[in-house]
């Protein structure tokens, strides 16, 4: 029987060309001290975090994925039930921001969701802690031009080393997932006659989550 406290998994995975910071941010939002030189993710790797968001528990499967070109095509299985998505590139480097409509064009493909212009992505610009003293290579209403034109997706610049909008960048990752209706669960009454409708259940978001006793 299915229960209102129970645990909810959401699935996120995180895109970007190789070297734009996808595993140090994972690392930081984990409570890992950042490190300056690390060995890129082989293959696929992910972690699991425990969180809270008004009143409902949720466990937050993360997957980071190579990035590299030899990985490109990613097998699908690794994009199955996924709820949100992440698209990562270096603001320092403008070929990894190139390289976002690529990474958007084949989670698309990959994953086949139902609707993909309503699909929950979300685009990160890392590293804006690196100052070389010149213009921004990618400047921040260039990246927000972009989103507008995918339907208005949600757009964060970070620093994995300062963690600068780490834990904002993830939280608004877990309510996309959150608000991928496909993904709830129903609840069912244990007497609930077998002709009457289920009914998908939806309560609103708060801004904050709050610690939980569990």
């Amino acid at each position: 029987m299915n229960s209102w406290n129970e645990k909810k998994k959401l699935k996120i995975i995180l895109l970007g060309d190789s070297g734009v910071g996808k595993t140090t941010l994972l690392n930081r939002y984990n409570n890992k001290d950042f490190k300056q030189l690390h060995q890129s993710t082989v293959y696929v790797d992910f972690i699991t975090k425990e969180l809270c968001i008004g009143e409902e528990n949720f466990s937050l499967q993360i997957w980071d994925t190579a990035g590299q070109e030899r990985f490109k095509s990613i097998p699908s299985r690794f994009y199955r039930d996924i709820d949100c998505c992440v698209l990562v590139y270096d603001v320092n480097i403008f070929e990894t921001f190139k390289s976002i409509d690529n990474w958007h064009a084949e989670f698309i493909k990959q994953a086949n969701p139902m609707t993909p212009s309503k699909f929950p992505f979300v685009l990160v610009g890392n590293k804006i802690d690196i100052n070389t003293g010149k213009p921004r290579v990618v400047a921040k209403e260039i990246a927000e031009q972009w989103c507008g034109s995918k339907e208005n997706i949600t757009h964060f610049e970070t620093s994995a080393k300062e963690k600068t909008n780490v834990e904002e960048a993830f939280l608004e990752m877990a309510k996309k997932a959150r608000s991928n209706e496909h993904y709830l669960p129903i609840y069912v009454p244990i007497h609930m006659p077998v002709h009457m409708p289920i009914i998908h259940i939806s309560t609103p978001l708060e801004g904050k989550p709050r610690r939980c006793s569990c």
